[in-house]
């Protein structure tokens, strides 16, 4: 449990967000992190737009790392990177599009640092603002994998895919060295892992979704919904109960 937070790891995955990064990380710089100091990491997973360019009109910003991958490794290696790299006492973890709003920071941190959650998910299933509507498809694929993932973990998550997710800082970073995900099978693997973990206790909170079309850039498919379905099978099956807290 986090006993006093000072800081907070804002974990940013960008590939080809030329259009969103820097509004991104503008917003980000601004929001309300409720006291905490701001360490913000990015992850450039070997853009191939103008997004490394943009990056670097923020290079000198304080408290700012920005890594680039050598080659295109995937969303959850980035996260990965990020993780290894951060030094908050909780992290939490923003993407490079539009989707979500850095307003909703404080519901993602306070179960934290009131000492409530080990973990927070930030859920566009329950009410908290506006969300976006469509891709019908997407929403039924979700609602399985994650009532799939909750059958092997025995929580009741209502959005195991969300872009919103906060951590005990420590606890992640314990955690780092055994993920293995490099895709987006990484929202899978860490809700195992972490529900592995003895006394973790997991938190919901509604917030505000503004989903992209493909044509606005999303890049999430259906490939991906099978890969989670795999992963979940996989480290529902092979992942042990383990306090990393002793």
């Amino acid at each position: 449990m986090v006993k006093k937070a000072a800081k907070v790891s804002i974990i940013i995955p960008v590939y080809n967000e030329k259009n969103t990064v820097k509004h991104v990380i503008k917003s980000v710089l601004k929001a309300d992190t409720c006291g905490l100091k701001k360490e913000l990491i990015i992850v450039d997973d070997n853009s191939t737009d103008e997004t490394g360019k943009i990056l670097k009109i923020f290079r000198k910003t304080k408290s700012m790392k920005i890594i680039k991958n050598s080659e295109n490794k995937g969303k959850g290696y980035s996260v990965r990177q990020g993780i290894i790299n951060s030094t908050g006492d909780i992290v939490l973890i923003q993407d490079a599009d539009l989707e979500y709003n850095p307003k909703d920071y404080p519901r993602l941190l306070l179960p934290i640092i009131e000492g409530h959650a080990e973990v927070v998910y930030g859920t566009r299933f329950l009410d908290s603002g506006p969300h976006r509507v469509f891709y019908f498809y997407h929403y039924i694929a979700n609602r399985f994998i994650t009532t799939m993932s909750n059958f092997f973990t025995n929580l009741n998550l209502t959005d195991i895919e969300t872009g919103y997710k906060a951590f005990d800082g420590k606890l992640l970073r314990l955690i780092a060295s055994k993920l293995e995900s490099d895709d987006y099978c990484f929202e899978v693997e860490v809700t195992v892992r972490l529900a592995k973990v003895p006394k973790v206790r997991f938190y919901e909170v509604g917030i505000a979704y503004y989903g992209r079309t493909y044509e606005e850039g999303k890049k999430i498919n259906w490939t991906d919904g099978v890969m989670a379905i795999w992963a979940i099978l996989k480290y529902g099956f092979l992942v042990k109960s383990r306090n990393y807290q002793n």
